[in-house]
């Protein structure tokens, strides 16, 4: 091992990989960042160039999934899995040889991984025999892919029961026992519906990958983020590129908008 630790990063999600490479730098400081990927094709090429220490590999990447690029990464790193999806975790790493984070990775959880990362590190090399395990995990994601997302949202809007699509919501807001919609109609302006069902209800059936709880009023679609501006006590506001309105930020999400 070099004397200077060092990773790689990868996540289809420009947005996610940044916030990861952020909680990094403020838990281990020490460590060196020296390649990040899109996918796991790319992971794999970008490990070979540098020869990273750690590994963190988002298990669901277009083409090669996260778990494939580790089993051609196999015993030549130390392998840390990212996942929205807890039930890939469970039988994985039960036993605490490999290890795993749920997004959206909690701080504390994150200073525990890399401690052990750092102990593992120190005494022993990268954790070998692992290929039976991911092998049965990359069938697995194969066969189940990710849990079924939430592809409409039924709303009445006036008299008429409205299907929206989910790819064209903005942002989704808590309303005591309902949740508000803001989403775009078929020529593009921006419309709102009331529907009966709460926020956290709703939103552990969309898609982890697309939405992410910023406040714990607020679900935001980041494919609808145009830019995020800092705001006092660690706080910021979220515009977006359809919308004049703005969105909050509270100070436990804020990491995830840090490196822009």
């Amino acid at each position: 091992m070099n004397d200077v630790p060092t990773a790689l990063v990868a996540d289809d999600e420009p947005l996610l990989r940044g916030a990861l490479i952020h909680q990094l730098s403020q838990v281990w400081p020490e460590l060196e960042i020296v390649a990040e990927a899109r996918n796991g094709r790319e992971a794999v090429e970008q490990f070979e160039v540098h020869h990273p220490d750690v590994c963190f590999l988002d298990v669901h990447m277009p083409g090669i999934s996260g778990i494939e690029a580790a089993r051609l990464i196999g015993d030549r790193a130390h392998l840390v899995f990212v996942t929205a999806y807890d039930q890939y975790a469970v039988q994985a790493f039960a036993e605490g040889v490999l290890d795993y984070l749920v997004k959206p990775i909690e701080i504390e959880r994150l200073r525990a991984t890399t401690l052990r990362l750092k102990t593992r590190m120190d005494t022993v090399a990268p954790v070998t025999n692992t290929d039976a395990l991911l092998k049965q995990l990359a069938v697995q994601l194969r066969q189940d892919s990710a849990p079924a997302s939430l592809r409409w949202i039924r709303a009445q809007v006036g008299s008429v029961l409205r299907l929206i699509p989910v790819e064209d919501v903005d942002y989704l807001r808590a309303d005591t026992k309902y949740t508000l919609i803001a989403w775009r109609d078929d020529t593009g302006k921006p419309a709102e519906a009331l529907i009966r069902t709460p926020l956290r209800e709703l939103a552990s059936q969309l898609d982890a990958e697309q939405f992410i709880q910023v406040h714990r009023s607020y679900v935001v679609n980041f494919r609808a983020v145009d830019h995020v501006v800092r705001g006092e006590y660690e706080t910021a506001s979220i515009h977006l590129k359809h919308r004049s309105e703005t969105v909050p930020v509270s100070r436990s999400y804020l990491h995830l908008f840090r490196q822009m």
